[in-house]
């Protein structure tokens, strides 16, 4: 059987994000109905299961915008990430073997850092950041493959002071789960599956979400009475 056979076979443990979203929520019970927690989504895909998140745990959600930097020619290997406060981080180990010039690697960053911007504005429509300082901030996303994205997001949210930083995630590759554990308070893989293969695979519906779901799903989540 051949590895895309072998992929099809696999049984699909979540139906789309927002079901992911909830058998997520039931492994983060003691942050429940707890006034210092803030969930943040990483967009796009990480909203539709950080609302249910959210919903479950009773908490305020928000989104924190953090940007892969894909290698050039081979955009889907991530190189680094990109996050809002100028935070930058760099796998120097894979430039090195590649020989990525860092002319190419600044006009990546560009990219995306601009593409960083307009998710900003369009999803924030003028709201500032919420408050972290001193607060239980659990970081959300749909799976961890290389957890480029998710290391910036950390990154740059230790520069805001919250008390503890919680990663929270559906699936992810069992190395990078033991590796993000070491810079974060608390960590939260739901499944770590061997071979992982990628965060689409274990997913019945793994559609593209839109910007427009994304700010329906934040306004649903602003409405009064929504969260705690």
């Amino acid at each position: 059987m051949g590895l895309i056979d072998r992929m099809a076979a696999i049984p699909k443990p979540f139906r789309d994000r927002r079901d992911a979203g909830r058998q997520l929520a039931k492994r983060l019970t003691a942050y429940a109905n707890r006034a210092d927690v803030l969930v943040l989504a990483l967009p796009r895909g990480g909203v539709p299961v950080a609302f249910e998140v959210a919903r479950e745990l009773k908490a305020p959600l928000d989104v924190f915008v953090v940007r892969k930097l894909g290698v050039p020619g081979h955009e889907e290997l991530a190189m680094g990430a990109v996050a809002s406060g100028g935070v930058r981080v760099l796998n120097e180990p894979l430039v090195h073997q590649l020989r990525i010039p860092a002319l190419a690697i600044e006009a990546v960053i560009a990219r995306e850092e601009a593409e960083m911007e307009r998710r900003e504005r369009l999803y924030r429509a003028g709201r500032p950041l919420p408050a972290v300082q001193g607060r239980t901030v659990i970081l959300v996303d749909d799976g961890l493959a290389t957890g480029a994205t998710m290391h910036a997001a950390v990154a740059a949210l230790r520069k805001q002071g919250p008390a503890r930083i919680v990663v929270a995630v559906p699936i992810a590759s069992p190395e990078t789960c033991e590796e993000l554990g070491g810079s974060v308070d608390d960590i939260v893989c739901a499944i770590t599956p061997e071979p992982f293969y990628a965060v689409g695979v274990w997913y019945e519906d793994f559609d593209q979400t839109t910007d427009d779901d994304v700010r329906d799903l934040l306004r649903q989540a602003s409405e009064p009475g929504r969260a705690a």
